[in-house]
């Protein structure tokens, strides 16, 4: 057959493509159990991208399947085998600070700006468009291409588990959801709970505070596990110090330390405000928890009995502690890297309950259940339980399966540039193929964007990935 200039058949369909994505990204797509239905499990939003995303496949002709709108899938392509491209249509909560309209998807410089640009709508539109490429060719496969869409990923995976209930897993395939060149290995993940009720803290011995400077009443940082806070508050009862005096310390603190913040005293009451970073899990280092400096400056202070051991808690095991190191459950290896702690959600009721939400990521050597009985040990002296929200096993493909070397093969002939293959602390929907790799769309020495106000996507690199996703379907079901 005539050779594909699959770059040129990106570019032919670049106007199309992109008024697709901008459309599919104008779609607020956040979970909300608040219009969960039946048909929605997940909420509105997410049903009308779901929706969005079935109609373009429909269009260029693939056989769709809604699976209870958990999930669903476009397929085209003859033969036993099936090969699975899988990502999905949700995205994390859009936050504050934008430069423009996180859903208007505008195109400012070269870039696509909207929530989901990056992570991962803009590459699910790219897969669409690359399997409609392959379809238009005509070009013959031995086996069949399945586009399978999620609409949990962001949470708690519900999707993929109802999904392979009742559907076929594919033969191999890849995700579009991370890094090129490729990744062949993901870190163990897990979400935890840390809950310390009123009634545990009671059941404690402790010391009783003598004149403490306030009585903390609240505390609220962080929207999900896998992000870091960007925003957190407090509110606290002046005792030994006033409000001015609070306020004024805390000015201090945010100064010294080269934070953002803010207090003000009403009603007799101190409210603290501190702003971070927010920066996905996978990296935590490189984001600022506004719920962990917030505490970090509230140790500082001498508080109430349970006020006080809260946050001296916090500051020992979890401010600007990414590895796991204080409380006890760092680990290490070669391949896959550190294990990492994203301290996530950060809740306190003075009379209530006192909640940490974390995201741990860890390497293969490690094994889950050996590090969880340190964690609890650690959180047993201070009251807290654990329960495990979700728990993904570490993933792994072998570097020599034929689904690597093709697809390294194609990236090397679309850029020119050497395929490494490389490890990541993310979860991808590769993992939830018996043999699943994650495969783009962020290219090297691109700034990773997702989960940030002003998350986006390059026209250009869209393109380049539309390509190289069109190569790698006809490579692998051809």
């Amino acid at each position: 057959m005539t050779r594909v200039d699959w770059q040129q058949e990106a570019e032919k369909r670049k106007d199309e493509l992109l008024a697709a994505v901008r459309e599919f990204l104008q779609i607020k797509s956040v979970l909300d159990p608040t219009t969960a239905r039946d048909g929605a499990p997940f909420g509105e939003g997410i049903r009308q991208a779901l929706d969005y995303v079935l109609t373009v496949c429909k269009e260029a002709g693939m056989t769709v399947k809604d699976v209870g709108g958990y999930a669903a899938h476009a397929e085209l392509g003859e033969g036993e085998e099936l090969i699975g491209i899988l990502s999905h249509v949700d995205v994390v909560p859009e936050g504050d600070g934008w430069s423009s309209p996180p859903y208007a998807a505008e195109i400012v410089d070269g870039k696509i700006v909207a929530r989901g640009a990056i992570d991962d709508k803009g590459p699910t539109m790219a897969a669409i468009f690359a399997a409609k490429i392959v379809k238009e060719l005509g070009l013959p496969l031995s086996k069949r291409v399945r586009l399978i869409f999620g609409t949990d990923e962001e949470s708690n995976w519900r999707c993929v588990r109802t999904y392979f209930q009742t559907e076929e897993m594919p033969t191999m395939g890849f995700s579009p959801d991370a890094d090129f060149p490729l990744i062949y290995a993901e870190k163990g993940l897990t979400d935890l709970m840390l809950t310390q009720t009123a009634a545990a803290y009671a059941a404690q011995q402790i010391t009783p505070v003598d004149r403490p400077d306030a009585r903390l009443l609240t505390l609220s940082a962080g929207l999900r596990m896998n992000m870091v806070p960007d925003k957190a508050e407090a509110v606290l009862e002046p005792l030994s110090m006033t409000g001015q005096e609070l306020a004024e310390r805390f000015g201090a603190y945010v100064r010294e330390m080269g934070l953002s913040g803010a207090a003000d005293v009403r009603g007799g009451q101190v409210h603290v405000q501190m702003e971070g970073v927010s920066v996905h899990a996978m990296n935590p280092s490189l984001g600022v928890n506004a719920g962990t400096e917030l505490l970090h400056f509230l140790a500082g202070l001498t508080l109430d009995e349970r006020g006080q051991q809260f946050a001296r808690f916090a500051d020992r095991y979890f401010h600007r502690q990414h590895d796991g190191k204080a409380i006890g459950i760092a680990c290490d290896d070669k391949e896959m890297g550190p294990l990492t702690l994203n301290t996530g959600i950060i809740r306190y009721e003075a009379d209530g309950d006192a909640v940490f939400g974390v995201n741990i990521r860890y390497p293969h050597s490690q094994p889950f259940e050996r590090w969880k009985a340190i964690l609890e040990q650690r959180l047993a002296e201070a009251a807290f339980s654990l329960a495990v929200v979700e728990h993904l096993e570490p993933h792994r493909v072998d570097p020599q399966h034929p689904l690597i070397t093709t697809l390294q093969r194609v990236y090397t002939e679309q850029t020119g540039q050497e395929a490494e293959i490389i490890a990541i602390g993310g979860a991808t929907y590769g993992r939830s193929l018996d043999v699943g790799v994650a495969f783009g769309p962020l290219f090297p020495g691109r700034p990773d964007s997702a989960h940030q106000r002003d998350e986006h996507i390059l026209v250009d690199d869209l393109i380049k990935a539309t390509a190289i996703y069109a190569q790698a379907i006809y490579e692998l079901a051809k």
